[in-house]
């Protein structure tokens, strides 16, 4: 599959497409029919699929920080893209001057100069061009007169409700990791390459790996039950914190991850961290020691969580199985219990952190 980025590097190969425009976060089941649809006009056309996406997305560019989290990373946005069957994928930076093009202009640019489109397929409620005044009627009346035919997305339903990435993020927030992955096709997870932190976790025999994480990406904050997976394909069950780690500080969010009865190195690896079941939420403790007494029960809830799912296997001798695939991720439908943490009234927590 080609990226290609920015209008500047696109060549006359890339000219003649079915394409498709949107931001694709997640690149859920919705997502995925639309690309079925573009795959089929391809395969009637002779044409590689084209799918141009934005960096940042619109609404990150407009909102900033009050923005929706995204649910996927661009790499690996792009990746599951191109498991989808996409052949090219444009990403345009959103910037002033691309906000600034009117709708005509970005048809012509984009679409006719640029890809040379010969099929395109959007939702009939989009709209684009610095004035709004792009949408579904506009690309079809330009398209008759250009040569290319446009095609409205087909609405991809599950429980009688369209999927959608906000559905998703929604899921996630409650805790409902079964229902997000039905909607996904897929287990959620989250990612990064492991870095050199404060090793903290050593000092009390619980050593993690540390996954910065992009603000525009955290879904989730809190502590879970998650099982990793290795760079070798293996998976692990463990426990991992998600989120600003408040009491010992953070300048960015971090994905903070144990292995269960595993001891090796990690540094420089790239990890794919799939949460199964929420513990707790965020939490600012007054000292360390509170801290660790409540990552003591973290770890034992997590364990025990694992350990009540006997057929969704795990990777040890307590845990007699591995996690196969997707399908053998113990996902749980809701939180496990209260958000409230379990220590005793002594321990003096602070909740004004308290992301759950």
């Amino acid at each position: 599959m080609q990226v290609i980025r920015g209008l500047h590097n696109l060549r006359d190969e890339h000219r003649g497409c079915v394409a498709t425009i949107g931001n694709f976060d997640g690149v859920h089941r919705g997502h995925q029919a639309i690309l079925e649809q573009c795959r089929e006009q391809a395969r009637r056309l002779g044409l590689p699929v084209a799918v141009v996406v934005f960096e940042p997305q619109p609404r990150e560019f407009f909102a900033d920080d009050q923005a929706p989290p995204r649910l996927t990373r661009l790499r690996d946005k792009v990746r599951l893209l191109g498991e989808a069957g996409v052949e090219r994928v444009l990403c345009l930076p959103f910037n002033e001057a691309l906000r600034s093009l009117t709708a005509e202009a970005f048809i012509r640019r984009v679409l006719i100069q640029g890809l040379g489109v010969r099929h395109l397929v959007v939702g009939d409620d989009f709209r684009f061009g610095c004035d709004r005044r792009g949408d579904f009627h506009l690309l079809t009346e330009v398209g008759q007169a250009s040569g290319f035919d446009v095609e409205h997305t087909r609405t991809f339903t599950v429980d009688d409700e369209r999927v959608s990435s906000s559905r998703i993020r929604t899921l996630l927030a409650s805790g409902n990791f079964a229902a997000a992955a039905c909607l996904l096709g897929r287990a959620y997870r989250l990612g990064g390459r492991v870095v050199a932190d404060q090793k903290l976790g050593r000092t009390i025999g619980v050593p993690t790996a540390n996954l910065p994480q992009p603000v525009c990406s955290l879904a989730l904050h809190g502590v879970y039950a998650v099982v990793t997976e290795l760079p070798d394909g293996s998976r692990l069950p463990g426990v991992a914190n998600i989120g600003w780690r408040p009491t010992v500080g953070s300048v960015r969010p971090v994905l903070e991850v144990h292995l269960f009865d595993f001891d090796g190195d990690l540094y420089g690896a790239r990890l794919v961290v799939m949460p199964c079941a929420k513990l707790r939420g965020e939490v600012k403790f007054d000292d360390f020691a509170a801290l660790k007494r409540q990552i003591g029960l973290d770890q034992q809830r997590a364990r025990d969580y694992f350990f009540q799912h006997p057929d969704a296997g795990a990777c040890s001798s307590r845990y007699p199985e591995t996690f196969g695939n997707d399908d053998s991720l113990p996902l749980a439908s809701a939180p496990l219990a209260r958000e409230a943490v379990t220590l005793d009234s002594s321990a003096g927590m602070s909740a004004d952190h308290d992301d759950g």
